[in-house]
């Protein structure tokens, strides 16, 4: 993709996310977001990568919804960008996020089967914080170390 495709898929993802944001359409959940955006070299087509954070059900009926709203958000486009082709919107959903979450919540299942607890959900160990009578200037304990 040259630079100039880039900034336009970047703008048109830009544009896009305010755009979906504002759409007054139940099929949307709220969080719906852009992932990426793939502009053809000469501009006539934009496949736009959509995740939307619902049951399958309520995913296809979001991506649904994109499609009926293309041309509404095809014109919003035109009022923010000045090309000479508008592309045709090609709405995909995109399954990464919640494939990575799938994915964490495997992890943590099995750490806990196996007696384990997550290090992110583990306390830090004494010597990685400072001791409560090291810390001042803070109500809740948290500001600067005292100087040695």
């Amino acid at each position: 993709m040259s630079r100039r495709t880039e900034r336009v898929a970047s703008l048109i993802r830009q544009i896009l996310a305010d755009a979906i944001r504002s759409l007054n359409d139940p099929r949307i959940p709220t969080v719906t977001s852009i992932t990426r955006v793939e502009v053809s070299e000469d501009f006539a087509t934009a496949k736009v990568h959509v995740s939307a954070l619902a049951p399958d059900t309520r995913r296809a009926l979001c991506l649904t919804a994109l499609r009926s709203a293309a041309g509404h958000l095809r014109w919003l486009l035109g009022q923010e960008l000045t090309l000479r082709k508008l592309p045709q919107l090609e709405f995909r959903l995109d399954d990464s996020v919640r494939r990575g979450i799938e994915t964490v919540e495997t992890i943590e299942r099995v750490m806990r089967e196996l007696g384990e607890v997550p290090e992110w959900e583990r306390p830090p160990a004494a010597d990685e914080a400072p001791a409560a009578d090291e810390i001042r200037g803070h109500p809740d304990g948290a500001g600067e170390q005292e100087d040695r």
